[in-house]
This record gives C-alpha cells, sequence and structure tokens, in this order.
C-alpha cells in the first residue's frame, strides 16, 4: 500500500472487512454472555489501557450504548482512591499489583460482567486483572490482537495472558506493532486496532440490543445528552444503576 491517506484508507477497510467477517461468532457469543447478565440485573464494566482505553469509551457512556456500563481506568486510582498523581504513567499498565486496587475501588457486583481490551494482551495489569475477574466468578470478554500477542511475551509473573482467561476472545485485527505502512527505513505509521476494537465493540452492542429487543425487553440505551429530552431520558434509566455505574471520570 502507498504511504498515503487513501493508501491507510485502503488497509484500514481491508482490515475492517476481515475482522467482521472472522469475528462474527465470537461477537454473537460476546453479545449472548452480556444480554445475559443484563438479564441478570448485571453491568458491563470495561477496562483498557493506553489506547485500548479507547475501547472502554466506546462500551461505557455513549450515545446509543447501553446504560448498565462502567469503565475502569488506571486514574481510578487517583479519582476514587486517593492515590497521589505521581503514581500515574506510561508504565504503571505493567505492575500487575494494582490490579487489585483497581478491582476493590469498582462497584462490582456478582452478576456483572467484563469486557477488557489490551492489543499486546501481555502487560501485567490487565493480565492480573482478568485473573481476578475470573477468580471472583465473572464473566469476561478479551478484545486483543491475537498476531501481537503471540509474538510477545507475557510481562506477568504467571507467564499468562489476557486472552488465557477469556470466556470470549475477540481478535482486533491489528498486525505486529500496530502500525500497518512500512516506512522506508524501518518502522511503520497507521495503526489500527482502535478503529477495529470500536468496530467490535460497536457490533456486540448493537447484536445485545437485538437479543433485548427479540425477547420482547426494553434495552436500556442512551440518547445523545446533546439531543432535546436527551439528559431526562438518561437520568431515568442510570437511577435504576444508581452507585454501580460512574459517569464522568
Amino acid at each position: 500500500m502507498t504511504l498515503s491517506a487513501d493508501g491507510y484508507l485502503a488497509v484500514v477497510t481491508a482490515t475492517m472487512n476481515r475482522v467482521a467477517q472472522s469475528q462474527r461468532d465470537q461477537v454473537a457469543r460476546a453479545a449472548d454472555l452480556i444480554a445475559e447478565a443484563i438479564r441478570a440485573d448485571g453491568v458491563v464494566h470495561a477496562f483498557g489501557t493506553g489506547h485500548s482505553e479507547a475501547l472502554a469509551m466506546e462500551i461505557a457512556g455513549r450515545a446509543g450504548g447501553l446504560v448498565p456500563t462502567n469503565r475502569i481506568a488506571l486514574r481510578d486510582l487517583v479519582l476514587h482512591g486517593g492515590a497521589s498523581t505521581e503514581v500515574l504513567g506510561p508504565k504503571l499498565e505493567r505492575d500487575p499489583s494494582v490490579a487489585h486496587r483497581l478491582y476493590e475501588l469498582a462497584p462490582v457486583d456478582p452478576a456483572d460482567i467484563f469486557v477488557l481490551a489490551s492489543n499486546s494482551g501481555v502487560n501485567g495489569a490487565m493480565v492480573e486483572f482478568a485473573s481476578l475477574v475470573r477468580e471472583r466468578g465473572h464473566r469476561l470478554v478479551a478484545i486483543t490482537s491475537t498476531e501481537h500477542s503471540a509474538r510477545m511475551e507475557s510481562r506477568h509473573p504467571s507467564g499468562r495472558k489476557l486472552a488465557d482467561f477469556a470466556d470470549v476472545v475477540l481478535d482486533n485485527g491489528a498486525p505486529y506493532g500496530d502500525a500497518t505502512l512500512p516506512l522506508p527505513d524501518g518502522g511503520a505509521v497507521g495503526a489500527v486496532s482502535s478503529i477495529t476494537a470500536a468496530l467490535l465493540a460497536q457490533q456486540i452492542v448493537v447484536e445485545v440490543v437485538a437479543r433485548l429487543l427479540a425477547a420482547g425487553e426494553r434495552p436500556p440505551v442512551y440518547l445523545s445528552a446533546n439531543i432535546a429530552g436527551g439528559d431526562a431520558h438518561n437520568d431515568t434509566l442510570e437511577a435504576r444503576y444508581a452507585g454501580r455505574i460512574r459517569r464522568g471520570s
């Protein structure tokens, strides 16, 4: 592909089509688990570090999305746990010990389900968090790059990776290193993991809503807060999950 906007578009389009086709069954399985959790009055907790946090933002608290959703982030250690901002940094995601504190700070109920995103799937905090989620009996959906993860050694003491703990693993289709257009002297530009992960997240949400409608249930879906009546609609639905979902962080 040429090193150009059109070249990148071609790569992204091809990757999205490949992901949409290859992950159809996994999307359906993830939707089944999430719909089951929502019917049991569960909440969907989404967690990603680095650029994978964008996946959590697709799942939790956006227009057209599910209301019973909560976003977990490393900065919760500061916002909700009272830690100093000095703990935050680019390598915090490699520290397994933070996972237990993050779980403790999250408003988790037994019926809740987790969606965890990590392109590499090997960093200590994410792997430990996945392990803890499964240990506590929750269902887990993982979104990762299977190619990238397969070529990396785990940074967790157990040697395990995010995908090892998941009920459902969705491959975001990103290549090793994420970027897609090679440069003449090495390296590449044009990362795709955030785009394909967003696609998978939205496909899952649509499938969950379809399942709830097919069962004769009214899906708890957000309206945009920037349209008439949006706030009132959203406030009414959020009240059903008071204390269990966080917004504005």
